[in-house]
């Protein structure tokens, strides 16, 4: 048996360079890759690939000191705020705002682990899941694994779980991930819970309320608000790590219009709750578009649905040359996840899956 990959789980090789590792992740969303895929694809591409709201939240027009002016202090306070309010945390002191989540894994392992944090420790990522997490902790130094089982996470000194997880939508139970959490704050480690999709789920089943020196929340904003271009992201945190956090990100880490644009979505609940609506109601009809062309669905959020099929590669290949990109996985290659269509593509992505080419 592979020496790297025994009882679920895969180390990431700790010789690969970050050049290396970062080609090694694919993501959704590169349309001039696949333009240089399916050159005849008619256009405009339809862009399933990612799990981004397709229906943004319509914010108001941006005031123009936004642009001008350093952001305000008391603006970012009153983002910390509602974004505690949102999510469900202890509160506004309990979190750090960033320019998106990716930025906040390292910056919390050192946080809590100091600078050479990795070195002589273990990561754990409970997988398969998000690329770029593994990728991180392996650049902290430490010796990381992607595991298949819950219960491998114990052992590690740093665990990473994706809930609902992206793509399958595997959701791990609260009281599961607060007991692994206390579990790790025990032997001095830590949990990071990533609950990017978290929104679409109800009831939620965040742990951003219960923070303690074992666990860190993560939580990304422009996937459930569509925006994903604004880039902004919260840890919720003890307090102590949120300082840190802060003092490392520095006094204008968020930009000014995505202050305007973040003030008004999170405060917006109206907006919100109609959208959890409306997304389980588009999730039902790809779900229906799916099952007539005898593609049940296994998995997912209400945000994207996620497929396994002996015929995928000629799936993704057929729809690809439609000029409908959907989420393939070189490393799972029955899988695909689909995003859900804007208002103006349902007919065409109709018509794509009546045909079947795949069968032939």
């Amino acid at each position: 048996m592979d020496q790297d990959r025994q009882e679920g789980q895969t180390k990431v090789q700790p010789q690969m360079d970050d050049v290396e590792a970062r080609q090694a992740i694919d993501h959704g969303g590169n349309l001039a890759r696949a333009g240089l895929q399916f050159p005849r694809a008619p256009k405009p591409w339809i862009d399933l690939s990612t799990g981004i709201n397709p229906h943004p939240y319509a914010y108001s027009p941006i005031p123009a000191t936004a642009f001008s002016r350093l952001p305000e202090p008391d603006d970012l306070a009153r983002l910390k705020h509602l974004a505690a309010t949102a999510y469900g945390a202890p509160s506004a002191e309990h979190l750090a705002a960033a320019p998106g989540t990716h930025i906040l894994l390292p910056l919390v392992i050192e946080a809590v682990f100091g600078t050479l944090s990795g070195a002589g420790r273990r990561a754990a990522i409970l997988s398969p899941t998000y690329g770029e997490h593994a990728r991180m902790a392996k650049l902290s130094g430490f010796e990381t694994l992607e595991v298949e089982a819950f219960e491998a996470l114990f052992d590690a000194d740093l665990a990473v779980v994706v809930n609902p997880n992206n793509p399958d939508g595997r959701l791990v139970g609260a009281a599961d991930l607060l007991a692994l959490s206390r579990h790790m704050a025990a032997k001095g480690g830590l949990l990071v819970v990533d609950e990017a999709f978290m929104e679409v789920i109800e009831p939620d089943e965040s742990v951003a309320g219960a923070v303690h020196d074992g666990l860190v929340v993560l939580r990304s904003f422009g996937k459930f608000y569509g925006l994903a271009g604004v880039r902004l992201g919260f840890a919720v945190a003890p307090v102590a790590i949120a300082q840190k956090l802060a003092a490392r990100l520095g006094p204008w880490a968020i930009p000014g219009p995505t202050l305007s644009i973040g003030l008004q979505a999170l405060a917006d609940r109206d907006w919100q709750t109609a959208m959890r609506a409306r997304l389980a109601a588009d999730a039902a009809r790809l779900d229906a578009l799916l099952a007539a062309a005898d593609l049940p669905v296994c998995g997912g959020t209400t945000l994207f649905r996620y497929l396994k099929h002996a015929k995928a590669p000629a799936i993704f290949a057929h729809l690809g040359g439609g000029g409908i990109l959907v989420r393939a996985f070189a490393a799972r290659p029955v899988c695909l996840r689909i995003g859900l269509p804007e208002d103006g593509a349902w007919k065409r992505l109709e018509k794509a899956l009546e045909t079947k080419s795949w069968r032939d």
